[in-house]
């Protein structure tokens, strides 16, 4: 009767300890293939290339019942083992009556979930491992042999927030590791907090960019006019009134004043009424007087839309905390440096994430904004783009404004809604847009309670 017990109690461990590695393994919300890693060990991942390429793909399921396939890609140099989640996928099919949509499975390399294990052609050898884990599959985590050893990379769309992190762990572990134990082991030197996201914090930013694009087609753009404290339509250099076109039902905005349409939206409801111009024209960058830059910036504002972003943001701050906060003051400046490499097409390269009075370049700005999404949910950024006019010297101008809205969509997914000039357009084509150029980014909070006029 003990004896009958303790195997009992011991069953019941091991259905318990089963149970345990399933919540485990989905506490980030991705299915696990450690446990079939463990069996396909000496056949897939350790085997000769010869002996790989004679394995068909595979179809296994792991504790949870959740289907992976396994499987052989070849490059030039390397040979690549995917072990990847299942995922339904609707596809078109034309037959006799029309198109037909059918749902298909597929096993996608890069889902979250999947596991990938890079092989020198050569000689056999494991190049590195890749974890994916969130829909996103420019951004993930690998691990690369050193010594006796393994170090980390963590990458943002081609930015590294770590990379060749020391791992303490030998790499072969990684074999068999699940995605929990990878998150145990880099707990300290990952900052997971820049990937780990809960889609439910993103209401108001979805909430206030449908209403500005509700108000899009009422807003035409014009280079110099924006609306003051009178509710007047004015100049916002010179505060003098400009005469709006009796049959026009379209307000004119500039650059500057679509953003000051929006802060207003935002500080109306609170203070009763909009923010005063001239306050947001105040100079907060100081030009030496040695060189181009410095003689240009005694005849032209130079900084024009900088100053702009620091002042408005500023304001919109003091209306919501009841103190007044001038720019430098208000900590709204984004001033983060979250990566120290990037992945360009000449290989890897030390980044420049920040730079003072300048801000960041082009092509950060997608991986900034996402690590921006993860840690300040809910902040949506005022701009300033630095433009280069390539005459000879070259002058470097703040002209422009947009408004950047970061969020993750239900299935986690990321995304940003841009609108810029009184228009709205997705984060690509700004990107592609102002390649070349730098953005400088102030934060502001985003409100269910926006009514701009």
């Amino acid at each position: 009767m003990i004896k009958m017990m303790k195997k009992t109690i011991l069953a019941f461990s091991f259905i318990l300890a089963g149970f345990c590695l399933f919540a485990e393994n989905n506490s980030f919300g991705i299915p696990d293939s450690a446990e079939i890693r463990r069996d396909i060990r000496e056949t897939w991942l350790e085997a000769p290339l010869l002996t790989v390429r004679n394995n068909k793909p595979e179809i296994l399921n792991n504790i949870a019942g959740q289907k992976f396939q396994v499987r052989l890609e070849e490059s030039d140099s390397t040979f690549n083992i995917f072990v990847s989640p299942e995922m339904m996928m609707n596809v078109d099919f034309m037959s006799d009556t029309g198109k037909i949509t059918k749902k298909q499975e597929v096993y996608p390399g890069d889902a979250a979930g999947s596991w990938v294990l890079i092989r020198n052609k050569k000689d056999g050898k494991p190049i590195r491992i890749r974890y994916y884990f969130v829909p996103n599959s420019d951004v993930y985590i690998q691990f690369s042999p050193y010594n006796r050893s393994s170090v980390c990379d963590l990458v943002i769309f081609g930015n590294y927030a770590v990379k060749n992190v020391p791992t303490g762990i030998p790499f072969d572990r990684f074999y068999t590791a699940s995605f929990a134990e990878v998150q145990r082991i880099t707990k300290i030197n990952v900052p997971w907090n820049f990937v780990t996201c809960d889609p439910e914090m993103y209401h108001s930013v979805h909430q206030m960019a449908a209403v500005i694009r509700e108000k899009l087609p009422g807003i035409v753009y014009h280079d110099t006019a924006m609306i003051d404290e009178n509710n007047k339509t004015v100049d916002f250099a010179t505060g003098k009134e400009i005469q709006l076109e009796e049959d026009s039902d379209k307000q004119p905005l500039s650059s500057a004043g679509f953003l000051k349409w929006i802060a207003d939206g935002l500080v109306e409801p609170i203070a009763g009424g909009k923010l005063k111009r001239y306050p947001l024209l105040c100079q907060t960058v100081e030009y030496k007087d040695i060189g181009y830059q410095g003689v240009l910036s005694n005849q032209y504002s130079l900084s024009f839309a900088l100053d702009f972003v620091r002042n408005l943001s500023s304001a919109v701050l003091s209306v919501n905390t009841g103190m007044v906060y001038k720019f430098n003051e208000s900590g709204v400046d984004v001033t983060i440096e979250p990566f120290a490499t990037g992945l360009t097409d000449n290989g890897i390269v030390n980044t420049v994430t920040f730079i003072k009075d300048c801000g960041y370049n082009i092509d950060v700005l997608r991986s900034l904004l996402y690590v921006l999404a993860n840690t300040e949910p809910g902040t949506i950024y005022f701009g300033a783009i630095r433009e280069t006019d390539y005459r000879s010297p070259e002058v470097k101008v703040f002209n422009k404004n947009v408004v950047l809205m970061p969020y993750f969509e239900t299935n986690g997914l990321f995304n940003c809604y841009v609108f810029i000039n009184g228009t709205e357009m997705t984060l690509s084509d700004f990107l592609s847009r102002f390649k070349k150029d730098f953005v400088y980014l102030t934060r502001v909070r985003s409100n269910d309670t926006f009514f701009p006029e």
